[in-house]
């Protein structure tokens, strides 16, 4: 919120980022949890720090997730496009904040995450989802290629996993096609750095943001282990 306004207007090809979902949970209880309750499978000495700003109430999510999505339209160049992680309980939710942001959303691509936790009697809840859409009208001529509308990779898991809810490069590699060659993206919820390195390795320039400081030390770290030359504020 204070870094978002301080970019000049139409700045970015792109925004594709994972917010927090305030999710996790359908009661106000399970919502209020630490995210590491949430949406970890180790509940006991999880070593992954919790992260900032997922304790919220629906509400409260839909009007915060419109004034960052408002303050990313206002950073995006007109046609810019955005790519916004969420889970199947927040789906509807991050639709009404992209309207009232008046971003224009364009679809919703599927993730499949392979392996999840089985629930007998219950479909599995293998799945998360990617909302994308525009600022404004979509150029067709736009040298970007045909893109899937599903991805299949299996969540990060073990040692590799480095954030409480971290998506793998390769995901993140694939989603960044949707930006334009050699454009500058912009991730405001940065986490371990994922996003970043993926864009970065692609030819794209990247800036993230993270709010909570064990991740941005982490990401921080990482980035300039694997990328030359990064510049890191």
């Amino acid at each position: 919120m204070d870094i978002l306004p301080k970019f000049e207007p139409n700045t970015f090809d792109a925004v594709i980022t994972d917010p927090p979902y305030a999710s996790g949970s359908t009661t106000m209880k399970g919502r209020m949890q630490d995210t590491a309750k949430k949406y970890t499978s180790v509940k006991v000495n999880n070593i992954l720090p919790n992260f900032e700003g997922d304790q919220q109430d629906q509400l409260s999510w839909i009007l915060w997730s419109a004034v960052w999505m408002g303050m990313c339209k206002d950073a995006l160049k007109q046609g810019g496009v955005f790519a916004f992680f969420i889970d199947w309980r927040q789906v509807p939710a991050m639709s009404i904040a992209i309207q009232m942001a008046g971003l224009t959303h364009r679809g919703t691509v599927v993730w499949d995450k392979r392996n999840s936790r089985p629930q007998k009697g219950r479909f599995k809840q293998q799945c998360e989802f990617i909302m994308w859409g525009s600022k404004g009208k979509l150029d067709t001529n736009r040298p970007v290629s045909i893109l899937p509308g599903i991805y299949s990779y299996s969540n990060v898991q073990g040692k590799k996993r480095l954030h409480q809810t971290q998506k793998p490069i390769s995901l993140m590699s694939d989603i960044s096609k949707i930006c334009v060659p050699n454009g500058i993206i912009l991730d405001p919820f940065a986490g371990s750095g994922s996003t970043i390195e993926a864009c970065v390795n692609d030819g794209y320039r990247a800036i993230g943001i993270e709010k909570t400081k064990p991740y941005y030390d982490l990401a921080k770290y990482r980035l300039e282990e694997n990328i030359p030359d990064i510049y890191l504020h």
